[in-house]
C-alpha cells in the first residue's frame, strides 16, 4: 500500500477534512490509542475504495472528536474515560427501568452524614479509651511510687496462704489484729475478721463479718466432735505453725461455712491508723453512734486509747456522737469499741461502719492520683498476697459496686446462737452452721 502517495494527493474517497485527518494520524503513528489505531484503518480502507456503506453522520462525529492535536487527546486519562462510560451506562439503565433501585441524591446525602457521624464517633471513642489507659497507666505509676516510698525494714512477713477461686467474684479475707508495738505476731488474736466479695453477684460489694467468739472445730486441737475453739484463736494457733494464721482461719471459713477465699490483707493497729491518716489526710466522715451504756443513751462516751499506750497504762479519748471527721487512732479506738450495751456484735457492726466508709470514700475521683501513691504505700505496710495490679483490674467492680451499696451481713445476727464455751472455760457463740452457709449461697458470697 502506497501510504505516501496517499499523502501527497487529494484522494477522491475522502473529504478534505478526512484527509487532513489522516495525514495527522499518519505523522503520529506510533503514539494512537486503540480508538485513534480504528480511526487510521477505517480511513485508510476508504481511501482504497474499500468502505462504502459508512454512516456519514457517524465518521464526521468521530473525525470531529478526535481531531483535536494529539497532546489534547493523550490528556484524557483513562480514569475521565470510565467515568464517563460508567456514567452512560447509569443513564442508559435509567432509561430502560424508570424503578430502578438506584439511591436518590437525597438518599446518598443521608448515607453520607451517616457515615460521617460513625466515624466521628469512632474518633470520639478512640480518644476515650487512650485517655483512660493514660489514666490507669498514672495510677500504676503512682502506686508503684508508693510501694517504692516505704523503707524494707517497715514491711511486714509474709503470710503463708494458698487462696482458692470462687465461682462468684473474689473472695478477699480482712484480718485486724490487735498487734501492738512489742508484740510478735504469736502473741496477737483477730479483733476483726472478715470477708469482702468483689465482682460477684448482683454487681454489689458485699461484706461478711464474723464474730470472732463463734466457736468452731480445729482439727488436731479440739476434743474429737467438739466445737470448742474460738474462731479468732485460729489466727493465734496458726501463727505459732510458721505464720500461718491467715491461712488457718482460711481453711476454718472454708471447713465451717463452705467459702472459698483467694487472697487476704492482714493489719495491725499501727498500720491501720497509718493507713487511714495516709490515704485521707483530712479524715474520714463518720456518723459516730454508740448503743446504751447501762441502758442509758448517750451523747459522748470514753474509749481505750490503745495506741498512746504508755508503761501498759491505756488512756482514754473522748468520742461524741454523731457527724465528725475521724483521723486514724480515732477510727481505731472508734471500731474497736465494746463496752455499751451490745458487746461484741456493736463492736462488728462499727467494724463494718468504719470499712464501708473507707471504701465509699477512697472512690472519690479526685483523689485517683494521690490516692493511688497513698494506695500503694499502704499496701507496702500491709501483709497481703493481693497482686499490684488488682485495684486496677478490678477498679470497675469497685468503683460501681461501692456507688450501688455495699451488702453487710453479720455471723452469727444479733442473738442467733447459743451460749457455750471454748475448751479453757470461756464463753462463746454456738451457730448453725448449715443456716449460714445457705444465706451465703442466697446472697452470692459462695
Amino acid at each position: 500500500m502506497n501510504i505516501g502517495g496517499i499523502m501527497a494527493k487529494q484522494n477522491d474517497n475522502l473529504s478534505h477534512h478526512e484527509q487532513l485527518r489522516l495525514e495527522y494520524l499518519y505523522k503520529n503513528f506510533h503514539y494512537l490509542n486503540e480508538k485513534e489505531q480504528e480511526e487510521y484503518d477505517y480511513l485508510i480502507r476508504k481511501s482504497q475504495g474499500e468502505v462504502y456503506d459508512a454512516n456519514p453522520r457517524q465518521v464526521e462525529e468521530a473525525l470531529s472528536d478526535n481531531s483535536l492535536p494529539m497532546s489534547s487527546t493523550r490528556a484524557r486519562s483513562r480514569k475521565d474515560r470510565r467515568k464517563s462510560e460508567k456514567t452512560e451506562k447509569m443513564a442508559k439503565k435509567r432509561r430502560e427501568n424508570p424503578t430502578s433501585d438506584e439511591p436518590d441524591s437525597d438518599t446518598k446525602l443521608k448515607k453520607n452524614k451517616r457515615r460521617k457521624k460513625k466515624w466521628g464517633f469512632a474518633r470520639v471513642l478512640k480518644w476515650l479509651l487512650t485517655l483512660f489507659v493514660l489514666i490507669l497507666t498514672g495510677m500504676l505509676i503512682m502506686f508503684i511510687k508508693g510501694v517504692w516510698s516505704v523503707p524494707s525494714e517497715n514491711k511486714p512477713t509474709a503470710e503463708v496462704f494458698h487462696g482458692e477461686e470462687s465461682p462468684n467474684g473474689t473472695n478477699i479475707l480482712i484480718l485486724g489484729t490487735d498487734g501492738r508495738v512489742g508484740q510478735t505476731s504469736d502473741e496477737t488474736r483477730t479483733d476483726t475478721i472478715m470477708v469482702l466479695n468483689v465482682g460477684g453477684k448482683g454487681h454489689k460489694l458485699k461484706l461478711v463479718s464474723f464474730m470472732r467468739d463463734t466457736l468452731v472445730h480445729i482439727e488436731g486441737v479440739s476434743q474429737p466432735g467438739e466445737y470448742d475453739q474460738k474462731l479468732n484463736a485460729a489466727y493465734t494457733i496458726g501463727e505459732q505453725s510458721n505464720h500461718q494464721g491467715a491461712e488457718l482461719v482460711r481453711e476454718m471459713l472454708k471447713d465451717n461455712f463452705d467459702i472459698y477465699i483467694k487472697y487476704y490483707a492482714l493489719v495491725d493497729f499501727s498500720t491501720f491508723a497509718t493507713a487511714i491518716d495516709t490515704l485521707f489526710p483530712e479524715g474520714v466522715a463518720m456518723n459516730a453512734q454508740f448503743s446504751t451504756i447501762n441502758g442509758q443513751p448517750v451523747t459522748e462516751v470514753e474509749v481505750p486509747d490503745d495506741l498512746n499506750m504508755k508503761d501498759g497504762v491505756v488512756p482514754n479519748q473522748t468520742i461524741r456522737v454523731g457527724q465528725q471527721r475521724m483521723d486514724g487512732r480515732t477510727l481505731l479506738n472508734y471500731a474497736r469499741f465494746r463496752k455499751d450495751d451490745e458487746g461484741d456484735f456493736g463492736r462488728t457492726r462499727r467494724q463494718q461502719e468504719v470499712l464501708t466508709a473507707v471504701i465509699q470514700q477512697a472512690k472519690n475521683p479526685m483523689k485517683l492520683f494521690s490516692g493511688s501513691e497513698a494506695l500503694g504505700k499502704v499496701y507496702a505496710m500491709t501483709s497481703t498476697n493481693l497482686p499490684y495490679t488488682f485495684p486496677l483490674t478490678n477498679s470497675w467492680s469497685l468503683l460501681t459496686g461501692a456507688a450501688g451499696g455495699i451488702e453487710r451481713v453479720t455471723i452469727p445476727d444479733l442473738g442467733d446462737w447459743k451460749d457455750a464455751y471454748d475448751m479453757y472455760g470461756g464463753q462463746g457463740l454456738l451457730i448453725d452452721f448449715e443456716a449460714y452457709k445457705a444465706k451465703l449461697q442466697q446472697i452470692g458470697l459462695r
